[in-house]
Formats: C-alpha cells, structure tokens, sequence
C-alpha cells in the first residue's frame, strides 16, 4: 500500500463552497506536502465544515478540492470521489472508534479496506499501536481514557497509509494530564507524515504547538493567513489580534497623531489617514501614578482582570483606551494589580506599529 504521491509532491488545493444553515462558505485553502496548517477561529466560523468537505463528508455547492493532481469534489454531480476512495485519514473530535470492534480491529480496519489481508492488516495495527504507546489492544474503546482513545484514533488514521491527514480538534477531549504527552506524540507523527496534514484547532495553544501555518476563518471567509509571528506582526481583525495575543486600534493618522474615537496616540510614522495600530502588551508599562516625564502616552485606566499565564501575567484595562498590558508576577505584587484598581499605562511611540488600514 504506497501512498498516491505524485512526483514527490502532494499539495491540497480547496476553494470551500458551502451554506450551513445560515453561514455561508466561502473559504480559499491550501497545505502543502509535509506542512502542517491550522484551521482557527471562532466558534461556527465554518472550520469543522471545511474539513469535512476535504474529507467528502460534505459535497460541495461550488468550488473545488484537489489533492495533487486528483480533483475530489467541483460541486458537480460527476465529479465527486466518495470518502472512502480519497485516501484521507481522518481522527475526529470524538474520536469515533467502532465501539463493537477491539482497539486491534479499529486500527487493522483500514489496512483491510485498502485491501490487505487479515493477518497483514493486525500486524499493522500492532505496529502503530505500539508507536503510539498502546497496549489495552484486545479491549473495546469503552475501557479506554480520553487520552488512549484519541492515540488509537491517530493511530487507525496512519495505518490507512492516506494521502493527507485531516484531525478535528484532537486534543479537545483529553483530560489535562494527558495533553502534554499527547500533544507530544502528535507533533512526532505530524513531523513523520509527508502529506499535508490539517488541524481543526479552538485552542490556540493547540494551533501553535502543533501547526507551520495558521489559517483564520471567521464568519466562513478566510480573513488571515500566515505564522503566528505574521498575523501577530498585522493582525487583519479583533479576533486574529486576540488570537495573536497583541493589542490593535483603528483610527486616524495625521502628523504623527492617531484618533481613535476621543483618544490620541503620539506614533512615529508618517503615514495618513486611516490606519492600523497594532502593540504588544509587553511594551505596555504599569505605574501606580502618573510617571515623571509626562511621556505623551499616559493613560489613566482600570484593571479588569489579571490572568496568570505561566511565568506572566496579562493584565485587561478598561478606560479611555483599553488594552493588554503583560507584566512578571513581582510586578503584579508590587503594583497590587487586581479588580478595579486604577492604573496609568505607559508606551513609548517607538513600540507602535502603525500600517494602513
């Protein structure tokens, strides 16, 4: 069983076009050989739609899904290559092992749909189970953890040997003591697999821990792709500037001043009109008072929440121009950062990335 590639390369080429319910699709999406991309958003934005129409779960009204040189689906009703005839690996969010067959059988299953023998087919499946850390093999999947049974999951997709590797949110429904290793395996066989692989992920710590590129879906419409180092450098939306964890403000530019509704931001750019300001919340520095200097971006603001983040903290304002502040945990202590408590915020003009809008 050898995998369809064709000349060595086997890119995903996909123009989503669907209605769901009240959403519409409309979403450009491509992977490459061996790349690994991130489908993100808000909820129903259309990313578990998107997969399933890769996958021929969900036939296309317009649009096309290409892997290499084969087309799967056009929207017409002769072009249409069945789920089972793509070669796709598929691991879903629940998982969806056939609860009256043995771990075993659930992996040996697709070996045996692509025609390998019986004994051949188990051989296989003891071999991924065994990559995939295993060993409750003659078991059904009731007696399986959340964690053992998204590894069997993983596994049943890789020893279909597919083309491309589809996974729905795979760590959604693994306890905490389980993510850190299983996220670890995953990454090795994502690392191993020379298809594209694509990840329905909500979690973005999922997303940057697992994937080469993201793609934002909001509202069915790509609204950003690029590294998280890219969408966090211009976020293009709210969304994508929470996703990237940075501040970004819309307003008006003029003589080095930007206007956002009552407010001004002395930047140093000369760009006018209608602009962009993105700025990272560790540029934002905290006083108690008001600093000495009266630097021109002083504003006087309220704490909102104080999220603990490992070994930082990020500190939501409110006030004239909320934002993102991240600060150490001395600095939380020291400035007694908690609910309600008045806080001047600090930023140098130089750490103001301004682009047009």
């Amino acid at each position: 069983m050898v995998p369809h590639w064709t000349n060595g390369t086997m890119n995903l080429d996909a123009s989503i076009g669907l209605q769901r319910g009240t959403l519409r699709i409309d979403a450009q999406l491509s992977a490459g050989a061996g790349e690994t991309v991130a489908l993100v958003g808000p909820n129903g934005a259309g990313k578990t739609s998107c997969l399933h129409a890769i996958a021929g779960l969900v036939r296309l009204e317009r649009g096309h899904v290409r892997l290499g040189m084969r087309l799967f689906d056009d929207g017409s009703v002769t072009n249409f290559v069945r789920p089972e005839d793509r070669h796709v690996g598929v691991v879903f969010q629940d998982h969806r092992l056939f609860p009256a067959m043995s771990v075993v059988d659930n992996v040996a299953y697709g070996p045996r749909s692509r025609g390998a023998g019986k004994r051949s087919a188990r051989a296989t499946a003891h071999d991924w189970l065994e990559r995939v850390g295993i060993t409750k093999r003659n078991e059904k999947p009731a007696a399986l953890s959340g964690g053992e049974t998204a590894r069997v999951a993983l596994a049943r997709a890789l020893a279909y040997e597919p083309d491309m590797l589809l996974l729905d949110e795979p760590l959604a429904a693994v306890d905490a003591s389980a993510r850190v290793a299983l996220e670890s395996a995953l990454r090795s066989h994502l690392a191993n697999f020379e298809g594209p692989r694509i990840l329905v992920a909500h979690d973005i710590g999922d997303a940057l821990a697992l994937a080469d590129r993201l793609i934002v879906l909001e509202s069915g419409c790509v609204i950003q792709s690029g590294t998280a180092e890219e969408l966090a450098r211009r976020p293009l939306s709210n969304y994508v500037a929470d996703l990237a964890g940075v501040n970004r403000f819309v307003g008006h530019c003029r003589d080095s001043i930007v206007t956002i509704g009552n407010t001004e931001l002395t930047v140093v750019s000369s760009v006018i009109g209608d602009v962009v300001v993105t700025l990272h919340p560790r540029a934002v520095s905290l006083f108690p008072e008001r600093p000495a200097g009266s630097p021109r971006n002083v504003f006087e603001l309220r704490v909102l929440h104080v999220e603990s983040l490992h070994d930082r903290n990020r500190v939501q304002l409110t006030g004239s121009l909320p934002m993102v502040a991240e600060v150490t945990t001395a600095s939380v202590e020291a400035l007694r950062l908690c609910e309600g408590r008045t806080i001047f915020a600090a930023i140098k003009a130089t750490e103001l990335v301004v682009s047009p809008h």
